[in-house]
C-alpha cells in the first residue's frame, strides 16, 4: 500500500464552496478575466463560472455543478489519489468532473448533489483505507 496514498485520503480535508457554478462553451472570442478555470480544446473553450455570471454574458449552462476542492496539497504525479476519489463517488451514483491544479483537486459534482458528495468523502477520509476503492 502506498503510504503517500493514505496520507493524501486521511488529510484531503474537501470543502465545498458556495453558489452554482456551471460549464459553458466559448464558441469563439476571450474568456472573461473571472473564469474559476478555462480549458481550450478543438472544438471550443470551456470555462467555468458562477451561474449569474453566465447569465450576465449571456451564455448557455452545459453542466450546473457544485465546487468541491481536496485541500491536501497533492502533487500532479501523485497515483492513485484521484482514482479512489472517483470510485468512492460513483459507488454513490455521483459523477465527478475534476480540474487538477498545482496544489490542489478540485470536484465539479451535479450541483444536487453536492453535499452527498461531501459526506462521501468526508466518510472516505475518516475511514483512511483507500484499498477498497483500488481494487
Amino acid at each position: 500500500m502506498n503510504s503517500n496514498l493514505e496520507r493524501l485520503v486521511h488529510e484531503m480535508n474537501p470543502i465545498l464552496h458556495e453558489g452554482e457554478w456551471v460549464f459553458c462553451e466559448l464558441g469563439a472570442g476571450t474568456a472573461p478575466a473571472d473564469a474559476l478555470a478555462v480549458f481550450r480544446e478543438s472544438e471550443a473553450t470551456t470555462i467555468v463560472i458562477p451561474r449569474g455570471r453566465a447569465g450576465e454574458l449571456g451564455l448557455e449552462p452545459r453542466y450546473l455543478a457544485a465546487w468541491i476542492t481536496l485541500t491536501v496539497h497533492s502533487e500532479l504525479d501523485a497515483v492513485g489519489f484521484l482514482a479512489v476519489i472517483s470510485r468512492a463517488l460513483a459507488g454513490e451514483g455521483i459523477s465527478c468532473n475534476v480540474f487538477s491544479a498545482v496544489y490542489h483537486d478540485h470536484l465539479f459534482v451535479p450541483f444536487d448533489q453536492g453535499e452527498k458528495a461531501l459526506a462521501v468523502l468526508k466518510r472516505l477520509q475518516r475511514a483512511g483505507d483507500p484499498l477498497p476503492y483500488l481494487s
